[in-house]
């Protein structure tokens, strides 16, 4: 069963437009959720409102938004007072600008969403749109009011529809001065870099989601199934603390232990070659005994 969409509205460019919906492009159901429940009776448990001075539980009638304009001063603004903003255009997506979606900070990017056609009749003019967008390799800039919030979003070709990813605002978004330094960066060791970068092509692939795995929620379920089956649930090992680095290039060699050993023998059998010498016979590993202890 396809879900409900999140908006619809209409998309525009110029004189085209046609109907849309939006989807979420993600999804929290199928992650563990847990009820408030009484743990005397069982039974679930429902919130309530209690007023701070009185202590007494509030009637749903008696509840209203309140806007801070002083200390314990609030401005009540009622339902449909909010229902009353409605702020123009709020159901079309108007493509008014076009940018590379390269150029966009990865950090204004908030949550995605799936753009489709909302009936037969607007396919062929969404159609026109996204191929538009995806031969001049552009994504449209465009506002949608969204949960009673008007967003910024950009749109972009997706397979066969389009991704909306609402943006956010310059003005939620942190300097990063605060928690980055700017200025001048060290100087760093170019054989250090060469490698940290043979590090990285070594273990390089391609992006495959489906190789991530949610630890803690795979724990929880453990802990269901254990609770479920009336064992008592184990109890996680904490993970080692990893040792601060003292030697900045020991550590990376180590990490290409592999590649720096295969590259040393074959700089060494060149050597061996141009010079007429045998190579030395490597040397063997300390083996470690039960008790943890390095023996010749």
């Amino acid at each position: 069963m396809a879900p409900r969409p999140a908006w619809k509205g209409y998309l525009k460019l110029s004189l085209v437009t046609c109907a849309v919906e939006l989807s979420n492009a993600t999804t929290q159901s199928e992650k563990v959720s847990f009820r408030i429940v009484n743990r005397a009776t069982g039974n679930t448990v429902k919130r309530q409102y209690i007023d701070a001075e009185s202590g007494k539980r509030l009637s749903e009638k008696d509840e209203v938004k309140g806007y801070e304009t002083g200390k314990d001063e609030y401005l009540l603004i009622e339902e449909e007072d909010i229902e009353a903003v409605q702020i123009e255009a709020s159901h079309t997506l108007n493509l008014e600008g076009f940018v590379s979606k390269a150029d966009i900070d990865q950090i204004y990017l908030e949550t995605p969403y799936y753009l489709a056609p909302a009936d037969k009749v607007s396919e062929e003019a969404f159609a026109v749109i996204r191929d538009a967008l995806a031969r001049k390799k552009m994504a449209g800039l465009a506002k949608i009011v969204l949960y009673r919030r008007e967003r910024p979003v950009v749109i972009e070709p997706f397979e066969n529809g389009m991704l909306l990813t609402t943006l956010r605002y310059d003005s939620t978004v942190r300097e990063a001065g605060d928690m980055i330094e700017k200025g001048k960066q060290p100087d760093l060791d170019k054989e250090m870099v060469a490698l940290a970068e043979r590090f990285i092509d070594r273990n390089k692939g391609k992006f495959d989601p489906e190789t991530f795995e949610d630890g803690y929620e795979n724990a929880l379920l453990d802990l269901i199934r254990s609770k479920k089956a009336g064992r008592k649930p184990a109890k996680a090992k904490p993970a080692p603390k990893p040792s601060n680095v003292v030697n900045l290039f020991d550590a990376l060699k180590k990490s290409l232990a592999g590649d720096a050993d295969t590259a040393g023998d074959e700089a060494d059998d060149t050597e061996a070659k141009s010079s007429g010498r045998r190579k030395a016979p490597p040397k063997r590993k300390a083996k470690s005994s039960p008790s943890g202890r390095k023996q010749a």
